[in-house]
């Protein structure tokens, strides 16, 4: 169902009305992470590599090649990785808690099952990143563009995209709670089977609905989005909009 481009901004997201204030209240917004990174990191060697089941502890990455990395099961507290590459990378299963990725980049990167919480994206370049089953809580993504994002199953509490470009990103089956997407570019989504709570789309750039357009009820979108998006909810419901002849 995807093809309406909808340049709905902050005008749009206004264009609830001032005088809807109760309805406005009745948005929960997303709680942001709030980081709080060891001043003196430890500085991962550059002879080290990443381990499996391994725990880093206040551990900076900087401009590391970290390529078909495996660290299945692994713990991130406190860390920073800044300008790292992350192609074909397998962290399944790990968990990155209070930590900033700064300028990352790669291609297939493996976060299945992952755990992220309290976490912070900044500027990220991803392809085709696997976080099917995963669990995010308290996390920002702020810029960058993330094509064909898997998050299949997967669990958002809290989750702020923030002027950052989405194509295609797979929210089957997932559920989304208190999820925001603010300036953002949101390109052929599919929410396919998806569950949403207290989900703010009033304030995309640009929305391009893909499928499982039925799912956006506990979305909240603004006027000028229902007019936009009317069609395609005429469809879903199987009413003809006809002129009168």
């Amino acid at each position: 169902m995807g093809g309406m481009a909808s340049g709905v901004g902050s005008r749009g997201a206004s264009g609830v009305g001032s005088g809807s204030d109760r309805r406005s209240d009745a948005v929960r917004g997303p709680q942001r992470p709030q980081l709080a990174l060891p001043e003196e990191p430890e500085v991962f060697a550059e002879t080290a590599r990443l381990a499996a089941e391994e725990d880093y502890d206040g551990v900076e990455f900087v401009s590391r090649d970290l390529s078909g990395a495996r660290a299945p099961g692994a713990t991130f507290l406190d860390c920073a990785l800044r300008g790292c590459v992350l192609d074909e990378a397998v962290l399944k299963g790990a968990r990155l808690l209070d930590s900033l990725l700064a300028e990352v980049r790669g291609v297939g990167v493996d976060l299945m099952d992952a755990e992220l919480r309290d976490v912070e994206i900044s500027d990220a370049r991803l392809g085709g990143a696997q976080c099917g089953g995963a669990s995010l809580t308290r996390v920002l993504v702020r810029g960058g563009k993330i094509d064909y994002l898997n998050l299949r199953q997967a669990r958002l509490v809290d989750v702020v995209f923030e002027g950052c470009v989405l194509v295609e990103p797979d929210f089957g089956g997932a559920r989304l709670e208190r999820v925001s997407f603010d300036d953002c570019e949101l390109r052929g989504p599919d929410l396919t089977g998806a569950t949403l709570r207290d989900v703010d789309l009033r304030a995309v750039s640009a929305f391009e609905p893909g499928r499982g357009i039925d799912r956006l009820a506990g979305a909240v979108i603004s006027p000028a989005q229902l007019v936009e998006l009317a069609p395609l909810l005429a469809a879903q419901l199987g009413v003809r909009v006809l002129p009168r002849g």
